[in-house]
């Protein structure tokens, strides 16, 4: 609607001078049921046009800005592990955003969610399990994606997508924060 505003506003600006001119010489009366007829269509089909507009939906609602990993990775390889999670993270995140605006996304369920998970942690790590060095950092990852984005096996809606996108983007920032 904004923008048919906008419109009409800059073509009346533009014919201004045109419209004081002439003015006196319009003949009101001679407005016929045609005259409104037309101006209810015009109405109408602006109307339609706001109510057809596709809604955007609401971004997912910020992460708990209290998610910290730091002091749970442990060892001699902490900071390299913590930086491979961030990786990891950031690039499941990227994955999932791009993967929402397909026409027929791939990742549809949350179970091939988790399978897409498994095997990138897989490929990445070499098949080194992290979580096994690293119990406490495991744990509150695993706590907070739980808690934020929730354990839904089945369909996914884009509004899940965003929570998923959301927060394995905070856990990334928590991890590389953590190194």
């Amino acid at each position: 609607m904004m923008p048919l505003l906008l419109v009409a506003v800059a073509a009346v600006a533009l014919a201004w001078p045109w419209i004081q001119a002439h003015y006196h010489e319009w003949r009101w009366p001679q407005l016929d049921s045609r005259h409104l007829a037309a101006a209810a269509l015009i109405a109408a089909a602006a109307w339609s046009y706001v109510a057809s507009s596709p809604a955007t939906p609401a971004p997912a609602p910020a992460p708990d800005a209290a998610f910290s990993l730091r002091g749970k990775f442990v060892g001699p390889d902490a900071a390299r592990d913590a930086a491979l999670v961030a990786a990891l993270c950031t690039e499941l995140a990227n994955e999932i955003e791009w993967d929402a605006t397909q026409p027929e996304p791939l990742i549809r369920t949350g179970v091939a969610f988790d399978e897409l998970r498994v095997r990138s942690r897989v490929l990445l790590c070499r098949g080194e399990s992290l979580g096994s060095k690293h119990p406490v950092a495991r744990q509150a990852i695993e706590d907070h994606l739980n808690t934020f984005a929730g354990t839904a096996g089945g369909p996914l809606t884009p509004e899940a997508k965003a929570k998923w996108v959301s927060a394995y983007r905070e856990v990334a920032r928590a991890a590389e924060a953590a190194r």
